[in-house]
């Protein structure tokens, strides 16, 4: 299978983290990301990087929510803790990359919610980057403003200038924005982590992924575009939503393994 692929645990969260381990292996996927709240057991933590030394996958990415409880406004500390010890549990896994959900704005406009934010992270940023982490950030589909304040590219790129974090470029949600090509160069000296999915046109589900082929996104422009802003980095799959569910996570993800290295190949990735 393409050495750049990865594969995110959101699409098999229904199962143990164990299952998802064996559904990569037999996929032939060499990388994955993981959630950090399936991942709090240490028992759980040291089989995932056993199976890693056995022949992987490897956890190339650790998915951690943020402030979400309550959200950025009235978090006193909680927040940080948890990034702390999330940070703990990518270490053990021998992961140097974590992406994150911010947290909702709560009743603060989104340039207060942007200092806000980055004050609450400013002592995980500064371990991160002791310890040789990367934390960065993506931008979300306007349905996630609960638990996150970073929609557009644009503004990803933005917020990652205030806050110091880096960036996880997820293609979905920004694939229609003005600019993209020059928005890839803005983000590509900070971004560590590119995520492929499709969109079926009229699909009005939240969330509403599809298989990399099945819509409407020009998926292997897009990827030639990052490519040749000097991206190097993993293409993480993040597939998700009633289409997915009704193929069954196991066979969407077959065939998105499949479609996206030969996108990769034909690139010259």
């Amino acid at each position: 299978m393409h050495p750049r692929i990865s594969l995110h645990q959101v699409a098999f969260i229904q199962e143990s983290t164990t299952d998802f381990v064996a559904h990569c292996r037999q996929l032939g996927v060499a990388h994955m990301t993981l959630v950090s709240l399936r991942l709090m057991q240490p028992e759980l933590v040291a089989e995932v990087r056993e199976r890693a030394e056995q022949g992987g996958p490897r956890t190339a990415t650790l998915n951690h929510p943020f402030a979400l409880y309550p959200n950025i406004e009235e978090d006193r500390g909680a927040a940080a803790e948890g990034l702390l010890k999330a940070m703990d549990v990518a270490a053990a896994l021998g992961t140097k990359a974590i992406y994150l959900q911010t947290g909702g704005r709560g009743g603060l406009s989104w340039e207060q919610a942007a200092a806000r934010f980055a004050a609450l992270l400013a002592p995980a940023r500064d371990l991160a980057a002791a310890r040789g982490m990367t934390l960065m950030i993506e931008n979300a589909s306007a349905f996630n403003a609960d638990i996150h304040i970073a929609h557009t590219l644009a503004d990803t790129i933005t917020l990652s200038e205030i806050s110091g974090a880096g960036i996880c470029i997820d293609l979905q949600p920004c694939w229609a924005e003005a600019g993209l090509a020059q928005l890839f160069r803005r983000a590509m000296p900070v971004t560590g982590l590119v995520q492929v999915s499709d969109y079926v046109l009229g699909d009005r589900s939240a969330p509403c992924r599809a298989v990399p082929g099945d819509g409407a996104i020009p998926l292997e422009r897009l990827i030639g575009e990052l490519l040749e802003a000097g991206y190097e980095g993993l293409f993480d799959l993040e597939l998700v939503g009633p289409r997915i569910e009704a193929e069954g996570a196991l066979a969407a993800s077959r065939r998105a393994v499949e479609r996206l290295a030969a996108m990769l190949t034909r690139l010259g990735a």
